[in-house]
């Protein structure tokens, strides 16, 4: 009965691990990814729309992303949207292209980066920590009911800290490559 508690608390820990992964592979690290841009929203004629759903993202060189939009009228919404992120990135347009050069990293940013990676995995190991604290609760729950057992309450909770020590671990990985990749851009 309790592997069902451990079922469900084992998903959000994943998705909390995949929506982490997913937000690092955002975080630019000197080179030009189009991955990048997937966090920016346009006031398209009154709604907000993902950019990369305007048109074709690409990264021809190693420091230079294009972006060929659909609609061509729509080039100075995209430029605003752009110049608004937290990305720093200047874009240029030759009425049809939109050419984003990344600029090289310097120190500082890189350590702000490295701070961005830390602050993002701490927050995650909070996120898991928590569903690790509901589960236990609701494994108490069921104990005080009578569903399960003293017995199956322990293993639960043994279960529990082992989901929750290896998911604290990935995400360390995560940010220790994706910091390792910052620093040596």
């Amino acid at each position: 009965m309790y592997k069902a508690v451990i079922e469900e608390t084992k998903e959000k820990m994943d998705k909390n691990c995949q929506f982490y992964q997913k937000d690092m592979l955002s975080l630019r690290a000197g080179r030009a990814n189009p991955q990048i841009l997937d966090k920016i929203m346009v006031d398209y004629y009154g709604t907000a729309t993902p950019l990369k759903q305007m048109g074709n993202i690409s990264a021809p060189e190693p420091r230079l992303l294009t972006i060929n939009l659909w609609d061509v009228k729509a080039i100075p919404l995209v430029e605003k949207a752009i110049l608004k992120s937290d990305l720093g990135l200047n874009p240029s347009n030759d009425g049809k292209v939109i050419r984003l050069i990344v600029p090289e990293l310097n120190e500082e940013r890189r350590k702000e980066l490295t701070k961005v990676v830390r602050k993002g995995a701490e927050e995650t190991k909070v996120a898991v920590r928590s569903a690790r604290r509901d589960a236990m609760e609701q494994i108490k729950k069921m104990q005080k009911k009578s569903e399960i057992t003293e017995d199956d309450q322990r293993k639960a909770e043994d279960e529990l800290q082992k989901l929750t020590d290896a998911k604290i671990k990935e995400i360390d990985k995560i940010a220790a490559e994706k910091e390792k990749e910052i620093m040596s851009v």
